[in-house]
């Protein structure tokens, strides 16, 4: 389940990079209102702009909760740190300085 998620996560990472690299900026609407290249899109004059977003929006939203699932996976498959279950037990004690060979 895990790598199937993990490829979905993939896959809509890269579509969500095309989908923002497809998009005009907001300078580029300049142009644009005087007629430029508005005649030669794929969804008419206005379309592509609201296709487009609301798009990314649902790209974005999926590629959020995937990273959550995904997330959520990986914290809930680690055991616990055991270094402090049991303080009662005093640790090792570390060589001082002095202690050390020369050299060192």
């Amino acid at each position: 389940m895990y790598e199937v998620l993990l490829v979905l996560y993939l896959l809509v990472a890269i579509a969500l990079i095309a989908l923002i690299m497809v998009q005009k900026g907001k300078g580029a609407e300049m142009g644009a209102s005087f007629g430029a290249g508005a005649s030669n899109t794929v969804f008419g004059a206005g379309g592509s702009g609201n296709f487009l977003t609301r798009m990314t929006a649902i790209i974005a939203v999926t590629f959020f909760l995937l990273s959550l699932m995904l997330g959520n996976m990986v914290a809930s498959d680690r055991a616990p740190a055991d270094d402090f279950t049991d303080l009662s037990v005093p640790a090792s004690e570390q060589p001082r300085n002095n202690d050390l060979p020369p050299g060192n």
